[in-house]
């Protein structure tokens, strides 16, 4: 297991768009991933269960992956999450 926290950069949080890049970067990578806020863990590989977080700006969430890309996998999704998708 490979575990970071992040702070979402952008004001409007994982709305549709970034949630879409973000589930796209995630489904790039074999390991398991998953997105914990507030006690809550979803698999970072769906789109509903990422907007079902309520995800905004500000926001402090944990990237967790396990498997055989999982640090590279959880660099770089914290590497989009703080660029703030480009918004």
């Amino acid at each position: 297991m490979f575990v970071k926290d992040v702070t979402v950069q952008n004001q409007v949080g994982l709305h549709a768009r970034p949630a879409t890049f973000f589930i796209q970067k995630a489904n790039e990578f074999k390991s398991s991933i998953w997105v914990e806020k507030d006690e809550r863990r979803i698999n970072a590989k769906s789109l509903l269960g990422v907007l079902s977080l309520g995800i905004m700006g500000g926001t402090d969430i944990r990237i967790i992956a396990g498997g055989p890309d999982e640090e590279q996998a959880v660099n770089e999704l914290v590497a989009l999450v703080e660029t703030g998708f480009a918004e």
